[in-house]
């Protein structure tokens, strides 16, 4: 366990601390031991070992002292009887801010698991909008975290590495830390496919030696070859990192063996000049690899990075990538953010054509959308990480994720160019809306008045602007037509019945009963009767005498909608408001009990069970939806399919399906075919009762020797 004077010393080699500042960190120290007495984590160690630790990662990044105070301080308000008020009398707002702005959000009765991780994550966004350093704490925090998350659970352990790899890897990279990056990427590949991950790792063991002492001979050909361009960079030499090699292995579909740039070399000059000197005397002496050289120097991505990259054809006949940047470009490209920190002024280096803030904007966007799936997808759309570069016709550069189209495009200019996007000229020629952009495309969009977002759009845009701004539309369309129909609907009824629907809200003879119904004013009434959600028999009741009521011709109708009360349906799922209703089971998504789910009203066709967290609900309004669960009572089964990607040899298909059979899991239907590189791709319909037993046959077929990968399947089809 790393010691606190460790830490000090840390600190010291960046910073020169006063008497006061180490006075204020051993002040810390000990009052974080005091409040985490007698408590331990997962791994048996004392809980303070956490809090030090994520210090030492904090002291990596070269942060303030304040970070430092609060990286001990982080947890106390969370996890003891500690609060922030305490932590302000003792240690200032300061630390008291940043302490609240790293503590995860409370103890509320959350639907569902994206819920609270929406909710913690627009908590963390809003707080680091204040102040940078609150995310570079939480990052700290996760590090160390996933090094230490052998010690969970299996459940524990894939949803959170799972959320690292979705989000907080994704966010360290856009903040441009790559150390960080590069370790939360490869211990969440640990956790989520340590099949291939120990594969890879099991090679790099066994060639490293060998790859050694081939480095050292390289960086002794490449300094004698630069010398004699009068060129003297500093060369080091690296071992990609697994899960960039897995991913490498992926894209190219290629086996260990030929993934031929494993090693990377850099080469660290003294100025701009050099780097582009280095460059030609590089090319000069080997020859490069067509197509495998990227200027991000004059182009630098969106985090700030800068360097020129190159593969070349070194001197053993290999490919040999080679990256080549100044000190201060090294400096940037490994500490991103904190490396602007100016510890003493609190602030940031506004310096420079570097936008410190660029990514935090872009997120903070979406800080206002309610849907917790939408707000996750949007924010996981932020922070691709691969781009291509675009122009408009006037030469300004636009960044967009790789996909993208000229509809991303459009909504990257405006939300109205997008709306009204009708055609796009790409390098002068005329090309579908769904054409896919490549870096130096100069994009040109036509609009027409008459044009409006299309559903199909959502198929092939990228962008969670695009996305987000689409289904905006689509919404407002779908709410502003349900208002109408729902209008209608209310006037007839209320005519038979004898009444002037209108003349009754404009007299104010309706508020009571539309407040009893929780809705704020009579255009909500409107939606949800359009949508099928309540009956404008619901109103009549509370503003008609019950004997005229009575009277009615629809009488037995509205006491079946107005019936609330609990009903299980047949499919084991409880709908709360709803009695003798038909239900069905959404294909897009197939939830299985265990899962969070969500009903979606459909005219005509009774309620759609839905997961929580399915794609298809991003396109709804709200006011469609309502609250059901799961029925514990429930011993049905359920439908899911799985892909599986294998090697093709003898006997893996039997060994697979007696995974299967050990799980105690049904096969309905198996589709198996091969490959061009010698792998087979299966596709298996499963009868499961519950998301515990398909998790554990995932888990089983995982174990099977020459098993690549398991997926579940998803079938996208329309609501």
């Amino acid at each position: 366990m790393i010691r606190l004077n460790d830490i000090i010393d840390s600190v010291n080699s960046y910073l020169h601390l006063s008497d006061e500042d180490v006075e204020m960190i051993k002040r810390a120290y000990v009052y974080s031991a005091k409040v985490h007495t007698g408590q331990k984590r997962s791994s048996g160690e004392p809980y303070l070992s956490h809090p030090l630790e994520v210090c030492g990662i904090l002291t990596q990044m070269k942060l303030d002292v304040s970070s430092i105070i609060t990286g001990l301080l982080h947890d106390t308000v969370e996890d003891t009887l500690a609060t922030s008020e305490e932590i302000e009398s003792m240690f200032g707002k300061e630390i008291a801010f940043l302490v609240e702005g790293a503590t995860k959000i409370g103890q509320l009765p959350y639907t569902s698991n994206i819920e609270r991780q929406a909710e913690g994550f627009r908590k963390l966004i809003l707080a680091t909008a204040k102040d940078m350093r609150v995310v570079l704490i939480k990052l700290a925090d996760r590090l160390h975290n996933m090094r230490t998350l052998e010690h969970l659970s299996e459940d524990r352990q894939k949803r959170i590495a799972s959320e690292t790899f979705d989000i907080y890897a994704p966010l360290s990279h856009r903040l441009g830390i790559n150390w960080v990056t590069t370790e939360l990427e490869d211990l969440s590949f640990r956790f989520l496919n340590p099949q291939e991950y120990n594969i890879i790792a099991r090679q790099i063991s066994k060639g490293k030696k060998v790859w050694e002492a081939h480095v050292e001979e390289a960086k002794t050909i490449l300094a004698d070859k630069l010398s004699e361009f009068d060129l003297n960079p500093e060369i080091t030499g690296r071992f990609k990192h697994i899960y960039g090699i897995y991913r490498k292995m992926q894209e190219q579909n290629l086996e260990f063996e030929n993934v031929y740039d494993v090693i990377a070399f850099r080469l660290i000059t003294d100025s701009l000049k050099e780097c582009y000197e280095t460059l030609g005397a590089v090319h000069a002496s080997w020859k490069p690899v067509p197509g495998r050289f990227k200027d991000y120097i004059a182009l630098p991505k969106g985090n700030g990075y800068q360097s020129l990259h190159t593969t070349v054809i070194g001197p053993f006949g290999e490919r040999m990538e080679i990256q080549i940047r100044t000190r201060a470009m090294h400096e940037l490209a490994e500490y991103g953010v904190a490396s602007h920190w100016k510890y003493k002024e609190g602030k940031l280096d506004g310096g420079g054509t570097y936008e410190i803030y660029a990514t935090l904007r872009q997120l903070l966007e979406w800080k206002d959308i309610k849907d917790p799936t939408e707000y996750m997808e949007a924010i996981k759309g932020e922070l691709i990480a691969d781009v291509v570069y675009v122009f408009t016709p006037k030469g300004d550069l636009k960044e967009l994720p790789t996909g993208a189209t000229p509809v991303d495009f459009a909504y990257s200019v405006h939300t109205e160019v997008g709306n009204k996007c009708t055609r796009a000229n790409v390098n002068g020629k005329l090309v579908p809306l769904n054409h896919q952009l490549n870096t130096g495309d100069t994009v040109e969009i036509v609009t027409s008045k008459d044009q409006h977002p299309n559903r199909d759009w959502l198929k092939f845009v990228v962008t969670s602007g695009a996305k987000t701004k689409i289904r905006s539309w689509l919404r407002t369309e779908e709410s502003k037509q349900s208002e109408i129909v729902g209008k209608s609907i209310c006037e007839r009824k209320f005519k038979q019945s004898g009444l002037d629907f209108q003349a009754m809200r404009k007299k104010g003879e309706l508020a009571k009963a539309l407040k009893e119904l929780k809705f704020k004013d009579v255009k909500d009434f409107y939606i949800a009767i359009g949508f099928g959600k309540i009956s404008a028999n619901d109103l009549l009741k509370r503003v008609i005498p019950t004997e005229k009521l009575d009277s009615a011709p629809d009488k037995e109708r509205i006491e079946k909608i107005i019936k609330t009360i609990t009903s299980s349906s047949e499919g084991g799922v409880l709908i709360r408001g709803y009695d003798d209703v038909m239900i069905r089971f959404a294909n897009c998504c197939s939830p299985l009990p265990g899962e969070d789910i969500v009903g979606y009203i459909t005219r005509g066709k009774g309620i759609t069970i839905h997961r929580s967290d399915c794609p298809k609900l991003l396109e709804v309004d709200h006011a469609r939806r309502i609250d059901v669960e799961w029925d514990s009572k429930f011993k049905g089964s359920r439908p899911a399919r799985i892909l599986v990607t294998c090697t093709d040899r003898p006997g893996i298909l039997s060994s697979i399906t007696n995974s299967f059979s050990s799980s105690e899991v049904n096969i309905s239907k198996a589709e198996i075919h091969s490959t061009d590189v010698n792998d087979a791709i299966g596709t298996f319909d499963l009868v499961v009762s519950d998301l515990s037993q398909l998790e554990d046959v995932i888990k089983s077929i995982k174990k099977v020797k020459g098993v690549k990968s398991v997926e579940r399947m998803q079938e996208i089809e329309a609501l």
